[in-house]
């Protein structure tokens, strides 16, 4: 497999001490937990594949950077021997990832710090048998999800039903733009809206509690374009479902189905789900089955952290309750990643001493 060209980031830096080269670790493991999150893969797996690989790098007591094929020998086959066939392959698929990812995005500068070149210890001789290594997948990127939403705003206008197709346009736009469950759209009514607080109109979002707390309500600011969204919405498209805009109780993303008032019922996440599927079959397939209103969300972190806001702001928008949360739906996307390293690289090389003028 060919290498892709990595420009060395930090051709003065040398770790020379322990504080320096733990620090250079944990730099290079929180990237990994992004990268892996953007891959689409679950918190579940993630936290499973970063405790692997935390483990070994307990059990070398070294930089895994500097690990051979006979040290990860030894691990395997001594050390993790009495495992069952089914862990073992399930650390290797972790390990793997985990030396691809190094050797890929960070084998120059690592060599230009350390002196030593990265190669994965993993080979056909000494890999447990009977599993497969997870790949990193590219999300969509900011490109592809303006095509799909382009498309999607061109197509609804000759749309058969207009009405619920502006309604799935303008609440999955929604959450690329600021991030609610799908859940909270289909929970929102029209005084949930509140143009006039803040600078921009906040939206109140009904979200969900953790640990069994119950719901969790937040306030988030009409930023990134979603006020204009929604004022379009509001003054237009929303009034063809009935005429009950103006009642508090109103749903904001409403059903075609009806209470027994003639009011509309709120929307399903079933109806949404299925308007993006539709939207991204045509518009955008090679995401097809794999773009669903949750990665819309990690795509609204991405985005509102890529320009500038930072991870505590978007933990606030997003709702969680916990910044490591935030920290895996903060994905940076293809050459962000190597400019925030970069940057990273350059606080870096300043707490060391280095020279990055």
């Amino acid at each position: 497999m060919g290498l892709a060209a990595v420009r060395d980031i930090r051709p003065h830096l040398r770790l020379e001490t322990p504080d320096e080269v733990g620090a250079f670790e944990q730099d290079l493991l929180a990237e990994f937990v992004l990268a892996r999150s953007s891959a689409g893969i679950t918190d579940t797996t993630i936290s499973a594949d970063v405790a692997a690989v935390v483990g070994l790098r307990e059990w070398f007591g070294r930089p895994l950077w500097e690990m051979s094929a006979r040290d990860l020998d030894r691990f395997f086959g001594a050390d993790q021997k009495s495992l069952a066939a089914g862990t073992k392959v399930r650390k290797a698929a972790a390990f793997a990832v985990f030396f691809e990812f190094l050797e890929l995005r960070h084998r120059p500068d690592i060599h230009a710090a350390t002196g030593f070149v990265v190669e994965s210890p993993l080979d056909e001789v000494n890999r447990p048998r009977g599993g497969t290594s997870s790949r990193l997948r590219i999300p969509p990127s900011e490109r592809e999800i303006d095509r799909l939403f382009t498309g999607w705003r061109t197509d609804m206008l000759a749309a058969r039903k207009y009405a619920p197709a502006a309604r799935n346009y303008t609440a999955m736009r929604l959450a690329s733009l600021i991030g609610p469950r799908v859940s909270e759209l289909c929970l929102l009514t029209t005084s949930d809206v509140r143009w006039d607080l803040g600078r921009f109109g906040k939206v109140l979002l009904h979200g969900k509690g953790s640990r069994g707390r119950g719901k969790k309500d937040r306030l988030v600011p009409l930023i990134n374009g979603s006020r204009d969204l929604l004022e379009w919405w509001a003054g237009g498209p929303r009034w063809e479902f009935d005429d009950r805009v103006n009642d508090p109780a109103a749903p904001l993303f409403p059903s075609e189905r009806r209470h027994a008032d003639g009011s509309s019922r709120p929307v399903t996440d079933d109806a949404l789900r299925l308007g993006l599927s539709d939207a991204v079959a045509t518009h955008l397939p090679a995401q097809a089955g794999k773009l669903t209103p949750h990665l819309l969300r990690h795509f609204a972190a991405s985005e509102l952290y890529r320009n500038g806001m930072d991870v505590f702001a978007v933990q606030e928008v997003l709702g969680h309750e916990w910044i490591n949360t935030t920290m895996i739906y903060v994905h940076v996307h293809r050459s962000h990643v190597e400019d925030a390293w970069a940057q990273a690289g350059k606080r870096a090389a300043g707490r060391f001493g280095g020279d990055r003028s």
